[in-house]
């Protein structure tokens, strides 16, 4: 089950060196987190040092959190169900373990939605599949910042995209992924300062560097919600919206959604009548609206005819 395959950029195997000129996080979206410099190495997050020092009480729904152990242990012990009576769900970065959170309603509910459309796209479109929640793929990147000389970790995206042009094709039935995911989406995690740092630093830098080619960030508040395209400088830039507030993808040709219908979460059958959406949601829904259209017209006609008709005989 353990990947073997990290690859840097589609089609490049090439294990790219950290570089902060390289990697350019914008660290605006942080507007209510501590400071953070993109030129700091990285370090073991502050929680983690905290339970070291016995600062931290053992959170009950990932007793391991901030637990070292090796890569082999991870995918042996720690990667699916760990426990019998706890739902705990780990990621690894740098051989610590990171719970993934879990998420409150407003990310529960935007996350559903935005899923929705993404499945009724590669549904309609099936360039691409989708992995989500639980299923991990591994990056590796050199970094000299690291006692190691590299930074691995084996990250857990809320959903994540595999073209099916992809050089490493997601095999049916396997429980990990052994490539790089080509777009990645998190719902931000919000319930401490360190949660919000991991979605909108550390894991942006983890998928820039390994080359997932956009990353998309939700936020129900809309205060760290962000669409980023990867640059062929290697760094992040945000998708603007059109004039109409349309955000469009590039790993996905055709998937676009407007930005406001993410605090809105309109309903699919409004959406499929909506032309932003009409090309890949619900597609029988709007033959049959359309018939039920034709047909009602037709019977206006005819009853436009027949009184004609009876106007004529008066």
């Amino acid at each position: 089950m353990q990947p073997t395959v990290n690859r840097t950029t589609a089609g490049n195997d090439t294990v790219k060196e950290w570089s902060h000129e390289q990697v350019r996080l914008p660290i605006t979206s942080l507007t209510s987190v501590e400071t953070i410099s993109p030129t700091l190495p990285p370090a073991i997050n502050q929680e983690q040092t905290d339970r070291a020092n016995g600062q931290r009480p053992v959170n009950p729904f990932a007793p391991d959190e901030g637990r070292y152990v090796s890569i082999d242990e991870y995918w042996n012990n720690w990667y699916e169900h760990p426990y019998l009576h706890i739902d705990a769900n780990y990621e690894w970065c740098n051989g610590i373990l990171e719970t993934k959170p879990v998420p409150a309603q407003p990310q529960r509910r935007l996350y559903k939605w935005f899923f929705s459309i993404m499945d009724s796209f590669v549904n309609t479109h099936p360039i691409a599949e989708l992995i989500y929640l639980e299923t991990g793929f591994r990056l590796s990147t050199a970094d000299r910042e690291q006692p190691s000389g590299a930074r691995e970790a084996v990250r857990k995206p809320d959903i994540g995209v595999v073209r099916k042009d992809n050089p490493m094709p997601l095999k049916p039935h396997e429980r990990s992924y052994q490539g790089v995911c080509d777009m990645c989406v998190e719902a931000v995690s919000d319930s401490t300062p360190a949660e919000i740092r991991r979605d909108t630093v550390e894991k942006m830098r983890d998928y820039a560097l390994a080359g997932v080619q956009e990353y998309f960030i939700l936020d129900p508040d809309d205060r760290f919600m962000h669409f980023y395209r990867l640059t062929a400088d290697r760094y992040y830039e945000e998708i603007q919206p059109d004039a109409q507030g349309v955000v469009r993808s590039q790993v996905l040709p055709g998937f676009q959604f407007r930005r406001s219908d993410l605090k809105r979460q309109r309903a699919m059958e409004v959406l499929a009548l909506d032309e932003v959406y009409a090309g890949y949601v619900l597609l029988e829904y709007q033959a049959e609206v359309a018939a039920r259209r034709k047909a009602e017209e037709q019977i206006q006609a005819l009853q436009a005819e027949v009184a004609r008709l009876r106007k004529l005989l008066s």
